[in-house]
């Protein structure tokens, strides 16, 4: 199994980015896919996930608003459209796969580097 991340930059603050995260080897389709990210000195949080079986979606609070998780089960993809990007965005962003919406993600995608400029 391979989570493959993708879509991260460099962007003003205000700005937007879509991360991708595909997954491949084996298909989730009764997991939830999701994303955390690890800021520098902190520890890794949840951000966003989505059940590939029926597309509930789960936000952390900061984020509300202004992402948006996405799936193509098609393509065994995720997808994150983050908007209003701030520079408290910026961080390493990992894909990951799992039986729950917000904890217990068993496998693990290399992260991709957002950074948000005031």
């Amino acid at each position: 199994v391979q989570l493959q991340a993708s879509g991260g930059g460099l962007v003003q603050a205000g700005g937007s980015l879509r991360l991708s995260c595909a997954a491949l080897g084996r298909t989730f389709s009764n997991y939830y896919m999701g994303w955390f990210r690890q800021a520098p000195g902190k520890e890794r949080e949840f951000v966003s996930s989505i059940w590939m079986n029926g597309g509930s979606t789960y936000y952390l609070d900061s984020v509300k608003g202004r992402f948006t998780i996405s799936r193509d089960n098609a393509k065994n993809t995720i997808y994150l459209q983050m908007t209003g990007l701030k520079p408290e965005d910026t961080a390493v962003y990992y894909c990951a796969t799992g039986p729950l919406p917000r904890s217990s993600y068993e496998f693990w995608g290399r992260g991709t580097q957002v950074t948000v400029s005031s």
